[in-house]
């Protein structure tokens, strides 16, 4: 898809996030003196055609407190990790869930799920609340524990 002048402004505009406003659409059509409509018009048409994969809001999970973010990992029998993913996926702590290939032998984990708290004791208690979902499907699991906050961008333009 070639992009063209408002294309690129739209992307300038926008490629830092939206506005954290009540009405970031109309908010980035004021800088670019176009209506909101148009400008969630063209955002759509850009996901239409893969140039956008997304439009997602990206919390700052330590902004909001909770300090201790872990991926907890499970080895969960292949035959019932589809029906249990989306009941993990779905519990409060949650905030993303994804099944993933084994790397046998030192790595026998094949569900992911990224769980926040306050303190590491919540975030084992949220873990706790997994393994009893889980049942005698999981056959074990680990939590890995943020050390860094990375930081997260979406589509840039070159100069």
């Amino acid at each position: 898809m070639a992009l063209d002048a408002f294309d690129r402004a739209l992307i300038a505009a926008t490629q830092g996030g939206l506005p954290l406003v009540a009405r970031p659409y109309e908010a980035v059509g004021a800088m670019l003196g176009v209506p909101g409509e148009q400008v969630r018009e063209r955002l759509e048409h850009m996901l239409a055609q893969g140039l956008v994969r997304r439009i997602g809001a990206v919390p700052n999970h330590y902004r909001l407190g909770y300090t201790a973010n872990g991926m907890s990992v499970w080895d969960v029998a292949d035959e019932q990790v589809a029906a249990l993913g989306p009941r993990v996926a779905a519990l409060p702590g949650v905030s993303h869930c994804y099944r993933r290939p084994r790397h046998l032998p030192g790595w026998p984990y094949n569900l992911f799920a990224m769980l926040h708290g306050t303190s590491r004791e919540s975030v084992a208690q949220q873990a706790s609340e997994i393994a009893a979902l889980l049942g005698d499907a999981c056959r074990g699991h680990d939590i890995l524990y943020s050390t860094a906050i990375l930081k997260k961008t979406g589509l840039r333009l070159k100069d």
